[in-house]
């Protein structure tokens, strides 16, 4: 059922990536962006529980002091095909694959339409400070739109496609065959020779047609030209997407700041 008045007002939208945190809300003001959209600058030295903690004394009366929220949580996944997944198990999987995490609590994201299911985690703590604060918090993984959006998108035209999304010194790469996953991985990349090593090293892997096939890249890219002029030099189709002109230049287009994964789950849904 889509929200609508007073509810839709009071929804409040939280994203959170390894040292950014902001909030995000729809303006019921006749003027200016339809989007509020407030980030945070997050204080190295102390968690990001205790940052979220100070964030929402500040944040939650400038926006209504709104009593439901949606958190997207950009942190390591593990995707598993549906047919495989056992809630029950969910922690067993996780843990084993990022060991680290093992204190953090583990949660999932159904993805229907590419019959899988992908983990990821929260600090506990920091689960905990978004628990006490609001009545009803939903947790989305903040690749989940932007796997969504460009499996859509993957429909047009006839060539295979490969994507690639940077932002905050990480980069995911994945491809689509129908209605799943063909190939799904995370790279840690702040430089854009990393980033071209590891695109041309899963392209060739994938065995996809230089003249042929299809690769698009979005967000923050690190040596952008750089980068996309040594892409041409080896395949004859490569693209940045424009957010601003896929999404034909809806106004949430022009908030400055927002990463690609916010603006997607905006733009696009869930």
């Amino acid at each position: 059922m889509a929200e609508t008045g007073n509810i839709q007002r009071q929804r409040l939208t939280i994203c959170i990536g390894d040292n950014t945190l902001s909030f995000t809300q729809p303006n019921t003001d006749a003027e200016g962006l339809p989007i509020l959209f407030e980030p945070y600058v997050v204080k190295s030295g102390i968690s990001m529980a205790a940052n979220m903690r100070a964030a929402l004394k500040e944040i939650k009366p400038a926006f209504d002091n709104p009593q439901r929220c949606r958190v997207l949580i950009d942190t390591p996944v593990l995707m598993m095909p549906m047919e495989l997944f056992e809630e029950q198990d969910k922690d067993i999987f996780y843990t084993h694959a990022y060991p680290l995490h093992h204190q953090d609590v583990v949660l999932f994201n159904v993805l229907p339409e590419l019959k899988a299911v992908v983990l990821f985690a929260i600090n506990k703590d920091l689960k905990l400070v978004v628990d006490d604060n609001f009545q009803d918090a939903s947790f989305i993984c903040a690749m989940a739109p932007v796997w969504r959006y460009l499996h859509q998108r993957s429909f047009s035209g006839p060539r295979n496609k490969l994507y690639a999304y940077f932002r905050e010194h990480r980069l995911d790469i994945f491809s689509f065959n129908q209605n799943h996953f063909k190939y799904c991985n995370s790279f840690e990349t702040s430089h854009g020779h990393d980033a071209l090593y590891y695109l041309l090293y899963v392209w060739k892997q994938l065995q996809l047609s230089p003249e042929h096939d299809e690769m698009h890249i979005v967000g923050d890219i690190p040596d952008r030209d750089w980068l996309f002029a040594e892409l041409r030099k080896y395949l004859q189709k490569a693209y940045i997407i424009n957010p601003s002109a896929d999404f034909n230049r809806v106004p949430v287009t022009n908030i400055k700041g927002m990463p690609y994964h916010l603006l997607t789950l905006f733009v696009k849904g869930r």
